[in-house]
């Protein structure tokens, strides 16, 4: 008994993150749904499309470094707490943006305000669990965004259709600020502790890793990076391919694009799992290789069945990978500089990382230019060419 009145608490925080990683993606993750309706509002094409997209997500992507430093330095607790509440607030001005260039502003002050989120909670929710369980833990706070993102297409399809685009962000940001500011006092009330370290040998007899080792740190950001950057490039075209090719209506495009966060539910503590028993690095680096085929395979299946399987493939793929990630790069970084750390890590891959803001565009201006086909085909060749090279340096660089 005694044993679990001191296992309870530390339960409850970890309950409490993946609800604080549902608000913080509430608003944020209605981009890539509600995009064919901010397109047909403005008269937008796609490379315009892509720019609304790039607006949010190169902010995001320039704030996370700097809010990763912030966070060791004032304290993870306010970060996390400023990038739900600070999101959702950001949520409410969209949906009052008087003008287009109202709305990228908007989206812009979305991107820096949200930033210090995700350096921060992987951190504190790392100290919660022995290092044996590290993966499956990181992988449990993943579901709360895996779940807004498959919440809000379904919600941005019912919403939208009574009250637009602008009343969905309205709606959905009033309880995300709400929730942001009860999270920051409890967090206060409980205090942002740290229970195990990172450098504590495991029951399973691992070797704790070494800090600092960059050489082995660099090509793993570097690969998520540039896999993650191309992958939420093609998603954030997926709703207009399926419009545009299959001739969908834009409510069940929007919908369609939960299927790729559905994975999340199950990708996400399977994918932490599979990395306490095999390892960090095999889980990021299969997961990246099988990224690219997939995305390729998009060319040649029907709307339906066929559709649904690939966009559920890369959801697995994609989000299996995150805390096998994450604990690769926690259990190489020391207390003091970690959230700093993984800031450089979210630059890259959080919501596709600041390389997708000049990835988006590139992927719409191909798409303009010549088709869905084509650039489908450059993407899943790119990912497999990147991530061999990657594994051949590891390999060739192993202690």
């Amino acid at each position: 008994m005694n044993k679990f009145r001191s296992f309870w608490p530390f339960q409850r925080f970890l309950t409490m993150f993946v609800l604080a990683h549902f608000a913080h993606h509430l608003v944020n993750a209605l981009l890539i749904p509600l995009l064919p309706f901010i397109r047909n509002d403005f008269v937008l094409n796609y490379t315009q499309a892509g720019f609304v997209m790039s607006a949010f997500i190169l902010s995001y992507g320039l704030a996370q470094w700097p809010g990763g430093w912030l966070a060791d330095h004032i304290g993870r607790h306010i970060t996390v707490a400023i990038g739900i509440s600070g999101s959702a607030f950001c949520g409410l001005l969209l949906g009052l943006s008087p003008s287009f260039t109202m709305m990228i502003v908007f989206l812009v002050l979305l991107g820096l305000i949200g930033g210090g989120y995700h350096p921060s909670a992987p951190a504190l929710v790392s100290g919660l669990v022995e290092p044996k369980n590290r993966g499956r833990a990181l992988g449990f706070h993943l579901i709360g965004g895996s779940v807004a993102f498959v919440l809000t297409p379904l919600l941005a399809a019912v919403i939208s259709a009574v009250w637009g685009w602008r009343g969905t962000f309205i709606t959905l940001a009033v309880p995300a600020l709400i929730f942001g500011i009860i999270f920051y006092m409890v967090l206060h009330r409980w205090g942002a502790y740290t229970r195990y370290e990172p450098t504590t040998v495991s029951s399973n007899k691992e070797v704790p890793a070494k800090l600092g080792h960059i050489r082995h740190l660099a090509p793993v950001i570097i690969l998520i990076t540039f896999t993650q950057a191309v992958t939420f490039s093609t998603i954030s075209f997926i709703p207009l391919f399926i419009v545009d090719h299959f001739h969908v209506e834009e409510s069940t495009a929007a919908a369609s694009i939960a299927l790729i966060w559905t994975a999340g539910l199950w990708a996400a503590p399977l994918g932490g799992y599979l990395s306490d028993r095999v390892g960090r690095l095999p889980v990021v680096l299969l997961t990246c290789l099988f990224i690219g085929p997939i995305i390729y395979l998009l060319n040649f299946v029907s709307y339906g069945f066929g559709t649904n399987a690939m966009l559920l493939a890369i959801g697995t793929l994609m989000v299996g990978r995150i805390p096998a990630a994450e604990a690769y790069i926690i259990e190489r970084t020391s207390e003091q500089n970690r959230s700093t750390v993984l800031g450089i890590y979210c630059t890259g891959t959080e919501n596709g990382g600041l390389l997708l803001g000049a990835v988006t565009p590139i992927m719409g201006y191909l798409i303009d230019k010549f088709s869905f086909y084509t650039s489908f085909t450059y993407a899943g060749i790119f990912l497999v060419i990147v991530t061999i090279a990657c594994s051949i340096y590891l390999w060739a660089s192993r202690t």
